[in-house]
């Protein structure tokens, strides 16, 4: 099991990386579901958006893009996570929290993601925040 965090092009550094690691992994716990690798990327938004664009051919900014590694059916969750810390900031502002918060519910997000959630519809939506407002109570 490895959880990692990176930096690209950005001079971002993950507060406390172990506090982290260890909620994310009461988290896929709780989903029934173990890590085999992960690893977060914290970039800018300019980088987020080659990625979206080369391999999702969408052309628009985003906080968030999850590639999901893992076979069919595997119980063991295998990715990266890439995150725009600058797309973080702005949303926090926006939505009136402080950006630590703001930056936990993106990374569980992602977990999310890599455990079968889905956010494309509005109940899907609506389930995926219901799931990352409980873990973020988690967090402690």
């Amino acid at each position: 099991m490895a959880i990692q965090f990176n930096s690209h092009r950005t001079r971002f550094k993950l507060t406390n990386p172990k506090k982290t690691s260890t909620w994310i992994e009461k988290v896929v716990k709780a989903e029934k579901s173990e890590i085999g690798s992960l690893s977060y990327v914290f970039c800018s938004d300019t980088y987020l958006l080659r990625i979206n664009q080369q391999y999702l051919n969408h052309d628009t900014l985003t906080d968030i893009i999850t590639f999901d590694y893992a076979g069919k059916g595997s119980k063991s969750i295998e990715g990266e996570i890439y995150i725009s810390v600058e797309r973080v900031r702005e949303n926090a502002k926006k939505l009136k929290v402080d950006f630590d918060t703001e930056l936990h519910r993106v990374i569980v997000h992602g977990v999310l993601h890599l455990v079968g959630y889905k956010d494309k519809g509005v109940k899907e939506k609506g389930e995926m925040r219901k799931r990352e407002d409980k873990y973020l109570k988690l967090r402690g």
